[in-house]
């Protein structure tokens, strides 16, 4: 009986895990509404100052809606600049990282997921390793190579020393881990070699987390900055961020309307891409974190 009393005794009172459920989901709405505003007030503000005439960007308070709506940026950041050139290059550096990173990626983590071969596990140690080290700490030595090489002003200076995949052999081999070893060994069994293992078995079976790789590569490609600064000096190999800063230097620091037109133009292409890809990337990144 005495049992029977404590059990009551320390029973949770529904009305109070009523009112924390709440308390836990106003809480939670909360912290979405906060982190959104801070993602899309500053890209609101980069559309409406595109839209806006220079001196209605400066005004005291500030405005929230441009009044009047002008184009007169947009048609300013086609005639200031080669901004088309920018785009093709963009297009072309995107394209090429992609594709190699995205191949190289898959067959190195294939190789250490399901090859045997002496020193494998050290392999993959450097693979790790080279994760832990900034991008800018290799700048300089690869700056200098690129330069011994005559490659500056090149897209094969851009697009060779940025061709690593130290992040996709880490993804992709721990996806590839994940797939079930039954169906890896009935395919042996059946005779699969490597590549039809690699093309028929693994590979239909990863299209999610490769797609979400596929799609991280693009946006960071695209949006690569330092090292194409480095290595472009005009407009013959300058990808789009690059040629914005060009337009900023052409427009001065008080012309802001052009250089914000320019970069919604920018983000234009990979929004529209991260719309199309969004659900595929979400299921790739979650792949395996449900089992059930």
């Amino acid at each position: 009986m005495a049992s029977q009393t404590q059990a009551v005794s320390h029973r949770e009172d529904p009305t109070a895990a009523m009112h924390r459920g709440r308390l836990g989901r106003v809480l939670g709405y909360l912290g979405l509404i906060l982190t959104v505003a801070m993602i899309m007030v500053p890209i609101y503000f980069i559309l409406i100052t595109s839209l806006k005439e220079r001196p209605d960007i400066y005004t005291q308070p500030v405005t929230w809606f441009p009044n009047p709506v002008t184009g007169q940026n947009y048609g300013t950041v086609m005639t200031e600049v080669p901004f088309l050139r920018y785009l093709a290059n963009s297009v072309l550096i995107t394209t090429a990282l992609t594709i190699a990173k995205v191949t190289l990626g898959v067959m190195s983590a294939y190789a250490l997921s399901f090859l045997r071969f002496p020193g494998r596990t050290v392999l993959f140690v450097v693979v790790i390793s080279a994760l832990m080290v900034p991008n800018q700490i290799t700048v300089i030595s690869n700056y200098a190579m690129v330069a011994q090489l005559g490659w500056r002003n090149t897209f094969q200076g851009i697009i060779v020393p940025l061709a690593g995949v130290a992040f996709g052999t880490f993804l992709l081999r721990n996806h590839f881990l994940s797939l079930p070893g039954e169906i890896i060994e009935a395919a042996r069994m059946d005779g699969a070699g490597p590549m039809k293992l690699l093309f028929r078995v693994v590979l239909p079976m990863s299209w999610p987390t490769l797609i979400a790789f596929t799609l991280i590569t693009i946006v960071n490609e695209w949006n690569e900055y330092l090292w194409p600064f480095l290595m472009a000096s005009n407009d013959k190999v300058a990808p789009l961020p690059v040629g914005l800063t060009l337009l900023q230097n052409n427009e001065g620091l008080t012309n802001w309307g052009p250089v914000m037109a320019g970069t919604v133009l920018t983000m234009l292409p990979i929004l529209i891409i991260f719309v199309i890809l969004q659900k595929q990337m979400i299921k790739g990144l979650t792949a395996g974190a449900v089992k059930g």
